[in-house]
């Protein structure tokens, strides 16, 4: 009974409301407010998707995006609007994302989350309402709001009874009680507006984490609306399966998909979804949250009168605003102006989105063949399909074409080459005011057959707003556009096709010092003319599970080796030898002398075939830095770490494979550092031609003279030592034996001895 009586006041209250707000030239009702599909999905590897919604809107409407809360950063970061009619964007808005408790602080009732009808009652006191209880009515200020028991004739009590009391402007007080024909109606409209914010809080706040963005576009008929932005999403995955058939003729079948999940809080119904294998640039800034800058407080000079002031007016009439854009401005965000025509542009961020001014209009591509190769000097000719000028241009050595000053609008390509298909494509847009690219593929055969291709068609954006439209150059990217569109309802996620194609594949066996056992492995090689993705593969071999690997990024026409499972049947063992031979060149040069010796490395591979079939086994073995293969060894192909050799095993059968390495060592020597003994075994060796031999020997036999003038000096200085010390003693014992014949004895002795030293000094 409560319940039902609150929800007769909120009723009461809420046309009260609808009828007290509104607003001349707008249509804000329920049927003016459409959903905005989403229309077009762009998906890539940094966990970032590009989205594009759009819808027909007539005269003035409002459109709603619902999102995620993790989204709105992304999407207030990125948000573009455009009106592609008569009409303009006069504004964006979205729920706050502060808590619920915060946002009913601002209303200037006092009202709760969990307000019950005698809260809201009791909100009211003080404002003027209008009260209907039957044949009873009143008007007046709310008094009081209080709930008294009501007692049967025993004394018994029935149920608790509200009343509301009135202050008239009269000052009659009169008492209401609120059953369920009584209707409580605001006269206040200021309160009504925030009665009816407060619903709308309340409705909102049961969806925590969705974030409803309303758009409004002011203008006159039937148009087109286009909204565009970023948001964070999943990475998409890719997976794969590998068919190979039993026949040996039948060329493997791989079938490629893609994860896709999708997050946001729309559903996607029927959207055009491209897949690019690429990272841009992107980063989350926190710009949905309050943001302050603490400024400096500078108090003002007490002695100081501000006043109000005047300026002087100009000499000459001041210009005018500049000129409209011929776009039009449509209301943006910042610097953007207001209330342009011919197509509206709202950009959240930013203002006018205008065309690309001052750049060149132009052509360029790379013309290859199906595996992936360039065909160079090829004929390029572009017809523009408006006036039918026709401009031709020669691909250069690599492939590459240019037309620097090609004409804007839809235009025909024909490419030719002598061996190749001529290739005519049809509606290839060239965008005005930038470098536009197109990549085309010639098949194999003779000039005079013709492929008739037609490129993508213009989107509807870029038909009628030209030039706002920018084409992102995916350079060394590559994407998956889906043919069919797609459909996947929000929080779910499905598997989409993106590749079927036959390829070329060698089984074989894969053996690697590094795994426990010999593998079963898959030679691939990329003929089906795009990209492979990198992810995991599944192997359906014989109409049964094979096994599952994983594959990196191939582009076409590229070769690559993949594992899937063990191959028990092929044994492989490894045996090491290494050995040194002795000094095989010696080079002298500015007192060094370098020697080479060359080391050899030996490694046997002995394999064994405990299979009835035939094995193809591919041997990676170690590519060591300075180490260089035996002149008549050629590996299949290398990679970075390894060469790969191939070894044909019959059934039942062994086998043996030799791979001989060799390294060159150089070891450097003083030729003062040089031994009698090393210019022997040099000479034993034969290493060294008579003249060197000579040299050493002329080496060695100064090296033995300086040998002996060292050790003479060496005698000199011990010498020399042993007379400083004796001369020493004298003069200590002289001082003792003054004037004595003693003295006299130990003078002449004296001077002899200074004698021989001089004569050794001079030596």
């Amino acid at each position: 009974m409560r319940r039902l009586l609150f929800t007769s006041v909120l009723m009461v209250l809420f046309v009260g409301i609808a009828g007290a707000q509104p607003k001349p030239g707008a249509r804000t009702t329920a049927d003016s407010q459409e959903r905005l599909p989403v229309k077009r999905v762009v998906l890539y590897k940094n966990g970032v998707g590009y989205f594009e919604h759009s819808a027909r809107v007539r005269g003035t409407q409002e459109l709603n995006i619902d999102f995620t809360t993790a989204q709105l950063n992304d999407v207030l970061n990125s948000l573009t609007v455009v009106d592609l009619g008569s009409g303009r964007i006069s504004g964006v808005r979205f729920n706050s994302i502060a808590p619920l408790s915060e946002r009913l602080k601002a209303l200037r009732l006092p009202l709760s989350e969990g307000t019950s009808r005698d809260d809201f009652l009791n909100a009211l006191c003080g404002t003027r309402v209008e009260v209907h209880n039957g044949a009873a009515s009143g008007a007046g200020r709310v008094l009081s709001v209080e709930t008294r028991k009501t007692l049967n004739p025993k004394g018994e009590q029935l149920a608790e009874v509200t009343e509301i009391s009135l202050v008239s402007d009269g000052g009659e007080l009169r008492t209401f009680e609120m059953g369920p024909a009584t209707s409580v109606r605001i006269a206040d409209h200021d309160l009504s507006d925030d009665v009816g914010r407060y619903l709308s809080l309340i409705g909102s706040a049961k969806a925590m984490d969705l974030r409803r963005m309303t758009i409004a576009a002011t203008g006159d008929g039937e148009r087109e609306v286009f909204v565009s932005y970023i948001s964070e999403v999943p990475v998409w995955k890719s997976t794969y399966r590998i068919l190979l058939s039993d026949k040996p003729d039948d060329p493997p079948l791989i079938q490629g998909w893609a994860v896709v999940d999708n997050t946001i809080g729309e559903d996607w119904k029927g959207v055009r979804l491209s897949l690019i294998a690429g990272a841009p640039q992107s980063f989350i800034q926190q710009i949905s949250q309050p943001y302050y800058v603490r400024r400096p407080v500078v108090a003002l000079p007490q002695e100081m009168t501000l006043t109000p002031q005047t300026h002087e007016m100009a000499l000459m009439n001041a210009p005018g605003p500049p000129p409209a854009v011929a776009s039009g401005a449509g209301g943006g965000i910042g610097p953007g102006e207001g209330g342009g025509t011919g197509g509206g542009v709202y950009s959240v961020g930013g203002g006018v989105i205008g065309g690309v001014l001052g750049k060149a209009t132009g052509l360029e591509g790379t013309v290859r063949d199906q595996t992936g190769a360039v065909i160079p000097n090829a004929k390029v000719t572009l017809t523009n399909s408006s006036n039918g000028s026709v401009e031709t241009v020669r691909a250069d050595s690599n492939g590459l074409y240019r037309f620097e000053n090609a004409q804007a609008g839809d235009s025909t390509l024909t490419v030719e080459s002598p061996g190749f298909q001529r290739l005519d494509t049809n509606n290839v847009r060239i965008s005005s005011g930038r470098m536009n690219q197109f990549h085309p593929t010639l098949a194999v055969g003779v000039s005079a057959e013709t492929v008739m291709v037609s490129a993508a068609p213009k989107s509807w954006l870029e038909e009628k707003q030209q030039a706002e439209a920018e084409a992102k150059e995916i350079g060394d990217l590559f994407e998956y556009d889906i043919k069919q569109t797609v459909t996947i309802d929000k929080n779910q996620s499905a598997l989409v096709p993106i590749v079927q194609a036959h390829i070329d594949a060698e089984k074989v066996t894969l053996w690697n010092a590094n795994s426990a056992t010999a593998l079963r492995a898959l030679w691939l090689t990329n003929t089906s003319g795009q990209t492979l993705d990198a992810g995991s593969f599944n192997i359906l071999e014989g109409d049964t599970f094979g096994g599952q690997g994983l594959l990196e990024a191939i582009r076409p026409g590229e070769k690559r080796l993949v594992s899937y499972a063990p191959d028990p049947a092929v044994h492989v063992h490894a045996e090491d030898d290494f050995s040194e031979k002795p000094i095989s060149k010696i080079v002298i040069n500015k007192g060094l002398m370098l020697t080479t010796r060359e080391q050899r490395a030996t490694k046997t591979y002995k394999l064994f075939n405990s299979d009835a079939s035939n094995r193809d086994v591919i041997i990676e073995h170690p590519a060591r830095d300075e180490w260089k293969l035996a002149d008549n060894l050629k590996p299949e192909e290398s990679s970075a770490s390894f060469y790969r050799f191939r070894v044909k095993l019959n059934p039942k059968q062994n086998a043996q494979f030799v791979v001989e390495e060799h390294k060159p060592e150089t070891t450097e020597m003083a030729l003062t550092n040089l031994t009698s003994d090393q210019v022997e075994v040099l000479t034993k060796q034969q290493r060294v031609t008579p003249a060197m031999e000579q040299a050493f020997r002329q080496v060695l036999d100064q090296k033995n003279g300086i040998a002996a003038l060292d050790a003479q000096i060496q005698a000199r200085r011990q010498e020399l030592d042993a007379i400083g010390g004796d001369q020493a003693r004298l003069r200590e014992n002289m001082k003792a034996l003054k004037g004595s014949a003693e003295e006299k004895a130990l003078t002449e002795r004296y001077t002899r001895e200074l004698t021989e030293l001089s004569q050794l000094r001079a030596y």
